[in-house]
């Protein structure tokens, strides 16, 4: 059986996104041909509008539809405590447990010499520049919230190198405790994880 274009069209679009295999792209396609079109305008009128009405952050690199992003325009937030993490989703989970009160970084992803990404991919730099200048508030602390597997321990190393460099007097730099599986992924932690994890967080 030949599909109609327009079926397979939107089959091979699902397809293209991560963790959707091809009888899920199937499934996808075949449910939004049943639904009211009103429903599919909507659906299509956001996919249109995510890029044109988010911005990145450019002070912690996080999506938003301001910059700065709401957390780095925060007079609440504690501007001393930067917390690095790999995606955007990560500041989500973390959020979700209110435990945390300062500021955040996203790199972008993690060091992974196997696809191509090194420090130079990633928004290294601006965390340093962060944390050297220093004007309004000055950095107390650094927390690496980088996940728990072999290319979030590289990164983390790879930061704590960089920023012992800068010779910064008192600042701490720490790694979130234990309580965080090894090998899992910070969006997918419980809250009760992710606040142990914080409470526990070691000088590295």
């Amino acid at each position: 059986m030949n599909l109609p274009k327009p079926i397979k069209n939107l089959i091979d679009s699902f397809e293209r996104l991560p963790g959707i295999g091809p009888k899920t792209a199937q499934r996808l396609a075949f449910y939004l041909l049943h639904v009211p079109q009103e429903m599919l305008d909507e659906f299509g009128d956001s996919l249109k509008n995510l890029k044109k009405d988010t911005v990145i952050c450019s002070i912690c690199f996080n999506v938003s539809e301001s910059d700065p992003c709401p957390i780095c325009a925060s007079q609440n937030r504690d501007h001393s405590v930067i917390c690095v993490v790999e995606q955007a989703l990560d500041i989500l989970a973390l959020e979700k447990t209110g435990r945390f009160k300062g500021v955040y970084h996203v790199l972008g992803g993690a060091i992974s010499p196997l696809n191509n990404i090194g420090p130079d991919e990633l928004s290294i730099r601006q965390l340093l520049d962060r944390v050297r200048e220093q004007e309004s508030e000055r950095v107390k602390e650094v927390i690496l919230a980088t996940n728990p597997n072999m290319e979030g321990e590289a990164t983390a190393m790879y930061i704590t190198n960089e920023i012992k460099k800068l010779e910064i007097n008192e600042l701490r730099i720490t790694r979130l405790g234990q309580g965080l599986p090894t090998g899992g992924d910070l969006e997918y932690a419980d809250e009760v994880t992710l606040q142990r994890a914080f409470e526990g967080r070691r000088e590295c």
